[in-house]
């Protein structure tokens, strides 16, 4: 088996890539497939951290609910990450792998409180992190959590999964004629309004020197092709270079 090209990653998943083709909620079929796609990586001797986002959930609270402030609904996201990243740490624990669920709201019942020397112990040691409910802030994304969360641990990089394979100039799955970027700086990406992390989680990584690799999550063996250098996905680099 080829070293792996990456010691650590940061991987951000969103709460909606758990729906699967459900409404809303977590669909056991995906969260299945993510969590073997999770344990090959780290069989590569990879160490993992994980952020998960929690629109799956909130989204099914928000569509029943009004006159609920920013503030509050942000709370009730940050909650929405938990029960997603509990879901993720049952999940991968049933696939074999040590985990720990780290919070940045202090809930010591289920999860862990978060302190960076011992998440960074905890991956050092061969376990995958979940980092839970985002940042502790509202008007925070859960982008920015893993952008922050990836910094503070060192990560070599953040690979972003979705649904596509890649970051295009367009929406592929509306306009046939897309094209996909191989490669992106940071400030590419800002000026064409890519969208692909918000700006404040792009920022922390362009101020860091932190890569972003975005990747369809959704093809079996891809995280584990990137982690082995396979050129999968676009990645965004401080460079002033890219090309298309």
């Amino acid at each position: 088996m080829p070293a792996p090209a990456y010691k650590r990653i940061l991987l951000k998943l969103s709460g909606e890539s758990l729906m699967g083709s459900q409404e809303y909620g977590i669909d056991s079929t995906v969260l299945n497939q993510y969590s073997e796609e999770i344990r090959s990586a780290a069989e590569l001797g990879v160490q993992i951290g994980i952020v998960i986002g929690g629109g799956n959930i909130y989204r099914g609270v928000s569509n029943s609910s009004d006159d609920i402030d920013k503030v509050t609904g942000d709370h009730m996201g940050m909650l929405a990450t938990i029960i997603n990243a509990l879901a993720l740490q049952s999940a991968l624990e049933h696939h074999g792998l040590v985990t720990r669920l780290v919070s940045a709201i202090r809930m010591e019942v289920i999860a862990e409180p978060f302190i960076r020397r011992r998440a960074v112990r905890h991956l050092e040691k061969g376990r995958v992190v979940i980092f839970g409910a985002g940042t502790g802030n509202p008007y925070f994304t859960t982008d920015t959590a893993a952008a922050l969360r990836a910094i503070e641990i060192e990560a070599d990089l953040i690979i972003k999964g979705t649904r596509v394979d890649g970051i295009y100039d367009a929406d592929p799955e509306k306009n046939p004629r897309a094209t996909r970027f191989r490669e992106l700086s940071y400030v590419d990406v800002m000026k064409k309004d890519l969208r692909v992390m918000d700006m404040t989680a792009i920022t922390l990584c362009r101020e860091n020197k932190l890569p972003i690799l975005v990747f369809n999550m959704n093809t079996q063996g891809n995280l584990k092709r990137l982690l082995l250098g396979e050129q999968i996905g676009t990645k965004v680099i401080d460079t002033n270079s890219a090309t298309s």
